[in-house]
């Protein structure tokens, strides 16, 4: 049994009283710390699985990756596309008590869409969206827009999960404080205690759809578990002691050296989370110098090598990561190998400063911003210093949890005034399949994710791709984007990993994507 004294100095309790804890309990360490409740105001993974426990969407993504209807019933398309109507299931409620409505669903697309890719382009193909009655959501369009019933029901975040219309009528830049939804679990709000802990209880009023696909996010919601517990252990060595003893369930994220141990366990089971690699990526702030020029973001790319960020992450078995990765997941449709040639090849950080200093660059600052308590962004932040040491720039360095970070890369001023410079993130493979999901791809200035590329190359191609109905034009479209990715540099491609998990070897049916809870079981 591990001390209760090291328990407590990472920041978690794992034991409640016996007369609160239900029957079927599942303990899980997540990534990290859950920071809001809002998984629309913010795009972290953390928040994105917090929401899928609370909140449902219209439509899900199966494991074939085709779009299945969920909250909604069906849909219908008239005047060439031009009007969609989506009707919502009877009988949906929230945790409230109160109906779902079609006004519900209004108002949290609308937000939801100012978050979005896909939604923000959305906007601009309707003229009006509007409740018909209770059930029936009506999107009245300018043009047909084949990604519609898609982005609808995309696991890439932000998602559009539908919110009690009080909640949704949130300015979509705050976030929410409450989390009141319709999906499979019940937040206990009074339960949240900040840096350590988090509880959901199932919600018995919840209506699985009756489509019976399977995978991902479509199909039944069909939970196995009264309660879950999410116990934020930032130590992973104490975490994994936590797993090994039985303390906990279930272990979303670990280092290579902390997987190699639980998977001598014979009680244990190590797999990888998903089936698609988590793309990661070095993001620069594009209205500060020195990564406002173009040339010096292009002069790092002859330095970088992705296979010394992911065996960071996952180390160095070959199967567990992927190089040569473009602006695309790997193994998705959209894939391709345009322009990459300047980050294969032998690597020389001789050139890379040669070509900084041929770019401009004359000592300016360059704050790196780092995490401590997320395993990959925590690996690729000590690589990143590394990098930028060998190239004797200025180097400042900037290490918080994720939080900390999440609320200081929405600076946008110079690093004289709190502002930053580069900083690394991966996301869930889902996020980068095509360029509707992909919120790193967009530039359009301050209208783009932390970072702020501006590009109107790119963004003119990624709306060539919404009118692309058929995939082999989406795929020439897509290359395109590559090539003038790989030019313009919104952010480098650092590779993808395929992210390990542990849990007891009681625990089965797990759906693999990300931390999904329901479908998993105790045998």
């Amino acid at each position: 049994m591990i001390a209760r004294r090291s328990l407590l100095a990472a920041g978690a309790a794992l034991s409640l009283p016996a007369a609160a804890q239900p029957a079927r309990v599942m303990k899980f360490v997540p990534q990290t710390d859950l920071t809001t409740l809002d998984p629309i105001w913010t795009i972290s993974n953390v928040a994105r699985n917090h929401g899928y426990m609370v909140w449902d969407t219209l439509y899900g993504t199966d494991a074939q990756y085709r779009i299945r209807p969920q909250m909604a019933e069906g849909h219908t398309e008239e005047d060439d596309g031009r009007r969609v109507t989506v009707t919502l299931r009877a009988g949906l409620k929230f945790h409230d008590g109160e109906a779902v409505r079609a006004q519900d669903a209004v108002a949290s697309i609308k937000r939801w869409a100012r978050r979005s890719p896909t939604g923000q382009v959305l906007l601009t193909y309707l003229d009006e969206i509007g409740a018909a009655d209770d059930r029936r959501i009506v999107f009245r369009l300018k043009r047909r827009f084949p990604q519609l019933i898609g982005a609808l029901g995309l696991p890439s975040s932000p998602v559009c999960f539908i919110m009690p219309e009080r909640l949704a009528n949130t300015d979509p830049f705050q976030p929410v404080r409450e989390a009141v939804g319709s999906g499979p679990y019940r937040f206990m709000h009074s339960e949240l205690r900040s840096g350590s802990f988090a509880a959901w209880e199932r919600y018995a009023g919840y209506s699985p759809t009756p489509d019976n696909a399977t995978g991902l996010t479509a199909g039944p919601k069909l939970v196995h578990f009264d309660r879950i517990e999410w116990h934020t252990i930032p130590d992973a060595a104490t975490a994994s002691a936590a797993l090994m003893s039985g303390e906990i369930d279930w272990f979303e994220q670990m280092p290579p050296e902390v997987s190699t141990q639980l998977e001598r366990q014979r009680q244990l089971v190590v797999d990888v989370m998903d089936t698609l690699v988590f793309p990661c990526s070095m993001r620069m702030n594009h209205l500060q110098p020195p990564f406002d020029n173009p040339a010096i973001r292009r002069a790092l790319l002859g330095a970088i090598n992705q296979e010394d960020f992911m065996t960071a992450i996952v180390g160095p078995t070959p199967a567990r990561f992927a190089t040569d990765v473009g602006f695309f997941t790997p193994g998705t449709p959209l894939a391709n190998d345009e322009a990459l040639a300047p980050l294969k090849g032998p690597r020389s950080f001789e050139a890379s400063k040669r070509a900084l200093r041929e770019a401009g660059y004359n000592g300016e600052p360059i704050r790196l911003l780092g995490t401590t308590d997320i395993i990959s962004t925590s690996a690729m932040a000590q690589v990143a210093i590394d990098f930028f040491r060998k190239l004797d720039v200025n180097l400042d360095i900037a290490l918080s949890d994720w939080g900390a970070l999440v609320q200081r890369r929405n600076n946008r001023g110079p690093v004289a005034q709190g502002g930053w410079s580069v900083s690394c993130f991966a996301n869930s493979g889902m996020d980068f399949v095509n360029p509707g999901t992909h919120n790193s791809l967009r530039s359009d200035g301050n209208a783009a994710t932390p970072g702020w590329p501006s590009s109107p190359a790119l963004e003119a191609l990624r709306m060539q791709f919404f009118d692309a109905p058929e995939l082999p034009q989406q795929q020439a479209i897509a290359r395109d984007i590559q090539r003038v990715a790989m030019q313009d540099l919104p952010y480098i491609p650092l590779g993808g990993y395929r992210s390990l998990t542990a849990h007891k070897r009681s625990l089965v049916d797990r759906v693999k994507g990300f931390a999904i809870f329901w479908g998993i079981k105790r045998t």
